[in-house]
Formats: C-alpha cells, structure tokens, sequence
C-alpha cells in the first residue's frame, strides 16, 4: 500500500491522527504527510529501528516519533537497509535452486519497499501459482523460524547503539511491543539512556504483556504509546489498520511531548 493509500485508508475508518513509522526508513514521511494535510488528519512522522539486543541475546525495536534531526538515524539505518538487501540475495540463490524466481521477478514485487523482504519472495512465488497465500505452508517451509531452509537473517544493529542515535535526533525514544521479543529485562537500562516511552498496545502482544507494559511504564513516568503494527497483505494475521491504538488516556500527554 502506497503512503498515499495508507492516508485514504486511515480518513475512511475516520482516524484523525496517525503515525507512520516503517521498519529503517523515512521514505513514505513526505507523501503521507502531504495526504494527511489534505484529509485534515494530523500527521506524526517517525521510524522504527530493527536492532538486536545482543547482551540478552533477542531482538528488540525501537521506535522514534517526530524526530527532528533524522539525518544520522537514517544513515544508520539506511546500512541495515544494505545489509538486509544482501541477505535477500542470499535467500533469492537459494530458493531459486528449487524454484524458476530471479532478483528481478522479486524487485517487482518490492516495488516501492525501501528493501527487498521475504514476504517479497513469497509474493513471487505465489504469482506463478506456487501457492494461495503469501504466508502458508511454503513460506513456513522457506522461512519458519527453527527449520526454513531459506532463511536469512542480516546482522541486526546493537539496541543501545540505536538507542543513542534516536535520542541525538531530538524525536521521542519508544520501546516497541516488549512482549513481542521479551525486552522487559532491558527497560531500566534504556530508561537510563533517556527512553520516552513504551509500546503498550500492540496486537502481539498478551494481554499479561499489555499488563507489564503498563505497570513498567508507570514505574519510570514512561509514555504509553500504541499501535496496530499494520502491514497490509504483508501479516500473518488479520490485523486492519487501527486494530490497536494509543490508550486514549495518554494521547493528550504523548501528543504535548510531541509538540515540545
């Protein structure tokens, strides 16, 4: 789904503030924001960062709203984008061992993604009639976690790395649905660093995690921030767009900080 789209999408569900925050890039920010205007929908621009927490050994994602000097966060980023266009070369030559797919088949269905994605493959794949979804037996087959034998994963970004760039961009620091990857055990540590806030509301996470989210963000004075992780046709799940929000609770006192 185009920026654009997404805007259309969210006016017609009658949404009138969303934030548009893609996994290691910004490229969307400008024709969402431009689209937003036009529905009157308030707009909140902001990244999420693909890391690795390497002490605890598990990913964690951190997101970063409204920053105001992205330009070294994206520089950041923008090498994760390169090394996870490399490790799809490297799941494209195998898969093309078993299967008739090549780079170009599968840049066409990555058409307008500021990286070349698994799911892409999988979309491939199912256009010449391998299959009659993208995420079914035979993604599980190439790509399942424990036995896909076209698996591969690109070398994640350090957390606190990350952690420290986000804050120099002047934006506010998220901890992204800790439930998901089990990342409460690294909130003191990142509350250290100067983290905003934590993902509550997500739709993979518990609700037990929902609870732990809630009471470690009350612990640290910490924002409470929510969304619906929407991924269009690219999920596993049904998940529509504003499945899960913000708790309306806190949007008034995340939207001020936003505004300072």
């Amino acid at each position: 789904m185009t920026p654009g789209d997404l805007i259309d999408y969210a006016a017609r569900i009658g949404l009138d503030c969303i934030a548009v925050t893609d996994h290691d890039s910004m490229a969307g920010t400008e024709p969402a924001q431009a689209r937003a205007k036009h529905h009157g929908i308030r707009f909140i621009p902001g990244i999420e960062v693909s890391t690795y927490d390497y002490e605890h050994g598990k990913k964690a994602h951190l997101q970063c709203y409204a920053p105001v000097r992205p330009g070294p966060l994206l520089s950041f980023c923008g090498e994760m984008l390169v090394r996870r266009n490399a490790a799809a070369l490297e799941i494209i030559e195998k898969v093309a061992a078993k299967y008739p797919v090549d780079l170009e088949t599968v840049k066409k269905c990555a058409c307008g993604s500021a990286a070349v994605y698994k799911q892409h493959v999988a979309i491939a794949l199912m256009n010449m009639g391998y299959s009659v979804s993208v995420f079914g037996a035979l993604y599980s087959e190439l790509f399942s976690t424990k036995t896909g034998w076209a698996r591969v994963e690109p070398k994640y970004p350090d957390t606190r790395d990350a952690m420290k760039i986000i804050k120099e961009t002047g934006g506010v620091a998220v901890l992204s649905h800790p439930g998901v990857y089990n990342n409460f055990d690294i909130i003191d540590e990142l509350y250290g660093m100067g983290l905003d806030g934590i993902e509550v509301c997500h739709p993979r996470q518990s609700a037990d995690d929902e609870a732990k989210a809630r009471e470690a963000a009350k612990s640290h004075g910490l924002l409470m921030t929510g969304g619906s992780d929407f991924h269009g046709m690219s999920s596993a799940r049904v998940n529509p767009l504003a499945s899960r929000m913000a708790p309306e609770e806190e949007l008034p006192r995340f939207l001020s900080r936003l505004d300072k």
